[in-house]
């Protein structure tokens, strides 16, 4: 007798697609892990085996590839410049396909997100924010100037997903968008 339930190789995307409906369809602060488990068909300790929180079913993919940045920002080591920053940041949405972060952006409203994406940004923004900074005093500029040019260049990049996102993911590729938000930015000269 086969037991019911997803493959394993499909719970944390079942469970991602289950949260993503149920955030949909009465809101993020309604819905519980016990709701999202039920509906993807997988106990509470898959969850926690592929999520930290309901916030991570949003969040994790983006973290992963924030986490490659931050290393690889680190990596640069001296005489590094915007230029390779910029290399940086455009890998980070490379390949970006939609996923629950982008259906939360396009979305917010409806699945009631939108004080936890505040936060939620904030955070990764300050991460960033932070890496890109290091990186910049690590190459020379001013401590003033490397938080400055830190800010915006993670402004940019949060900036131009959330954008992608609600002009919905076949108008345009995440790398234009962020390009178009580098653009911005270029007045902030890195030297």
């Amino acid at each position: 007798m086969s037991r019911a339930g997803r493959p394993k190789a499909s719970s944390r995307e079942t469970l991602a697609e289950a949260a993503c409906e149920l955030y949909l369809e009465q809101g993020y602060e309604a819905t519980s892990i016990a709701e999202i488990t039920r509906r993807a068909g997988v106990s509470r300790s898959s969850f926690f085996n592929y999520f930290s929180s309901k916030s991570d079913v949003i969040w994790s993919e983006f973290d992963a590839r924030v986490a490659a940045a931050v290393a690889a920002l680190g990596a640069l080591g001296d005489g590094v410049d915007g230029d390779a920053v910029r290399a940086v940041l455009v890998g980070v949405v490379r390949d970006f396909a939609p996923d629950p972060l982008a259906l939360a952006l396009r979305n917010r409203a409806a699945m009631g997100l939108d004080e936890e994406l505040v936060r939620d940004t904030g955070l990764r923004h300050a991460r960033l924010s932070a890496a890109i900074s290091d990186a910049a005093r690590g190459s020379g500029v001013t401590a003033v100037r490397a938080d400055v040019l830190g800010a915006a260049y993670a402004a940019a990049l949060l900036s131009s997903l959330r954008v992608w996102a609600e002009q919905g993911a076949g108008s345009h590729t995440p790398e234009t968008v962020l390009e178009e938000a580098l653009r911005c930015v270029d007045e902030l000269r890195w030297a």
